[in-house]
């Protein structure tokens, strides 16, 4: 199975009919999705023990076992306090192989309801290329002066994918 899907994070991200393809009965598949869950709480645990952007690295872990080895692209929303720790952590939307929807309205609109001051948007790139294209970088911008009119920091905007991510504070584009 790890060389089939890649190693151990494809065998656990793998989408259920992929693993009943590869001849896994219920059972075993029940395990290894509860495992998935597991890592993923874990990780998420480590991120709320502290200000998120002093944790970089347990941040980056946490996206890429959340959304690094999905087969679609989604879109998601940290939201922060004023003291940069997590108070939520949100699937925006779902899209395909090469696109998500994102409406900058509904991201800000959701920061005020829960009292975020601060956000960090992450989103993923099935085809394993973490560069921004450009629509990423205009709904960032679009996000960026909605949220900043509003008093809401966006820290980062990440691009995750099974091996690398993009930063657009690291690129300059925020």
């Amino acid at each position: 199975m790890i060389d089939q899907f890649s190693g151990l994070a494809g065998v656990l991200t793998a989408e259920v009919g992929a693993l009943e393809n590869a001849g896994l009965g219920e059972t075993t598949i029940a395990t290894l999705k509860a495992t998935q869950a597991a890592a993923l709480h874990l990780s998420r645990a480590q991120l709320l023990e502290g200000p998120v952007l002093s944790s970089w690295p347990a941040l980056i872990g946490y996206c890429r076992a959340a959304m690094g080895h999905d087969l679609t692209e989604a879109f998601r929303v940290l939201f922060l306090d004023r003291r940069n720790r997590l108070i939520k952590d949100e699937v925006q939307q779902r899209g395909t192989v090469d696109h998500t929807p994102v409406y900058p309205r509904e991201v800000v609109k959701r920061a005020l309801e829960i009292g975020a001051t601060a956000l960090i948007l992450v989103h993923n790139h099935p085809s394993g290329d973490a560069t921004p294209s450009r629509a990423d970088i205009e709904m960032t911008k679009q996000i960026t002066a909605a949220a900043g009119a509003l008093g809401i920091v966006l820290h980062d905007h990440l691009i995750m994918t099974r091996s690398e991510e993009a930063s657009f504070k690291a690129m300059g584009l925020l």
